[in-house]
């Protein structure tokens, strides 16, 4: 009997030691949670510090000139500032860029400190007048709008200014048989101080150097009309720099022989389709346009746009051949058949057409 009760004190006492452990258990896991909580509540800016890309503070230490090219994106000044060590981190910069889509930055050349706030350099690259250089790439082919379009962009100069001042210059500064700046300006990049810089002067600029092109080639007077003129249509036609030569040659061949040179790349810019070479059989037939060698004999009245050093050396000194057609006959290579006769012409027609045929989608 005395074993029967110490056995059920026994079991009754064991759950009761459970459940207290049970208990504190529990609160032992109250407590630590406690600690992580209040940790919470204390750690956040040791936490924000860590995820915060590394910023210097202020406006800089040390002088330092940055150049930032045509085309860079945020992200490329970004990287351009940190190699430079005129930020601490490209992340710090491009965070603010992100949050304000609004921030653009002009191709130039820019005083600037080292170690500056991400802050501080963005509000130096994007004062009024913080360019020291505007830098400035006009491409080979490009049409006067483009480069008038260009220039506007890179110096906050209107293409109103542009038109205007192009007035001016073509009158002090081309012949007097020049329709225009067309195929005057040419294409290379250049450098220009906004302090004394004009629309004017800007444009005086590109087409001294192209006078400095044909000057170094040996080209003077009423020459330039027929180099610059055939050059810009061998520019625009073109698909590889490696066929100017060979392209130029067909061209000079048609004309010894009164033979129509039939560009569709004159006829869209005299349709004021410029920056296409494609051409409707009713602009082909159009006898008013004088830009229209499907209609008209010999060269256009003019050049079509800006050719490059490759071009104009290709209309100054064109290939040997016989050649008197010409067609791409892959136009995503560029590779182009050169024939003497009109029935080799039409074979090479026929291998653009299979290209066509294998590749329906393209230019759409």
């Amino acid at each position: 009997m005395a074993r029967t009760e110490e056995a059920k004190r026994s079991t009754y006492v064991a759950p009761q030691r459970k459940r207290r452990g049970l208990i504190g258990l529990v609160i032992g896991l109250l407590a630590v949670v406690g600690i992580v909580i209040g940790a919470a509540v204390v750690l956040p800016p040791i936490f924000e510090d860590m995820r915060a890309p590394a910023d210097y503070e202020g406006t800089g230490a040390d002088p330092i000139s940055v150049s930032i090219p045509e085309g860079a994106t945020g992200t490329d000044v970004a990287g351009i500032l940190f190699e430079n060590d005129v930020i601490a981190s490209q992340e710090a910069m491009v965070d603010i860029l992100v949050a304000d889509s609004s921030i653009t930055f002009q191709p130039g050349t820019y005083e600037l400190k080292t170690q500056m706030s991400a802050q501080a350099a963005i509000d130096a690259l994007v004062a009024p007048g913080a360019a020291q250089l505007w830098r400035i790439t006009i491409p080979e082919g490009w049409v006067i709008t483009q480069v008038f379009d260009e220039l506007s962009a890179a110096t906050g100069f209107s293409v109103e200014e542009f038109e205007s001042a192009a007035e001016s210059v073509q009158a002090e500064h081309l012949p007097e048989w020049a329709i225009s700046l067309e195929g005057w300006m040419f294409p290379a990049t250049y450098e220009f101080d906004p302090t004394e810089s004009s629309a004017e002067s800007i444009l005086v600029t590109l087409v001294n150097r192209m006078h400095q092109a044909l000057e170094d080639r040996g080209v003077t007077g009423d020459e330039a009309q027929e180099v610059l003129t055939m050059a810009a249509l061998v520019q625009r036609e073109g698909r590889t720099a490696e066929d100017f030569d060979q392209m130029a040659r067909v061209f000079f061949n048609r004309l010894e022989i009164d033979m129509k040179l039939q560009s569709d790349a004159t006829v869209a810019y005299g349709t004021g389709h410029m920056h296409v070479v494609t051409t409707t059989p009713e602009e082909r037939a159009d006898t008013s346009n004088p830009y229209n060698t499907y209609a008209h004999h010999g060269l256009p009245v003019g050049p079509i746009g800006a050719p490059g050093d490759t071009a104009l050396d290709a209309a100054i000194n064109p290939a040997d051949g016989d050649w008197l057609f010409f067609v791409t006959v892959n136009p995503e290579t560029g590779e182009t058949v050169f024939s003497e006769t009109y029935e080799e012409h039409e074979q090479a027609v026929a291998r653009f057409q299979e290209w066509l045929a294998e590749n329906p989608s393209w230019g759409s």
